[in-house]
């Protein structure tokens, strides 16, 4: 099984910060960054700031792993960091995930 693991960052130097250790680490196949602008409310006080969504194929099995490297290298004190599975796609594509994200499926 495989799956995508969403994440925030503040700009492009978290992103590469993180992006690039997910991908070294073989914990994801690839990470996909693009811009947006996220709105909320934190400390009671509402922002909109231009950050980075990052979007990680890798292994459902090591979806939790992915999500602890995060937190070690994240500059927010919670980081958005969801990840759901992957339903279906283009089974070379995701043969490639699993070889890249530390084994096949």
């Amino acid at each position: 099984m495989y799956s995508v693991v969403y994440i925030t960052a503040s700009g492009p130097g978290e992103t590469e910060k993180i992006a690039s250790a997910l991908v070294e680490d073989g914990l994801v196949a690839c990470v996909n960054a693009v811009p947006i602008t996220s709105y909320f409310i934190w400390e009671g006080s509402m922002h909109k700031d231009a950050e980075v969504l990052l979007l990680c194929k890798t292994l459902t099995a090591r979806a939790e792993d992915v999500v602890a490297r995060v937190k070690e290298l994240h500059s927010y004190d919670v980081p958005c960091i969801t990840h759901w599975p992957i339903a279906g796609g283009s089974e070379s594509y995701l043969q490639w995930v699993g070889e890249q994200a530390g084994g096949g499926p």
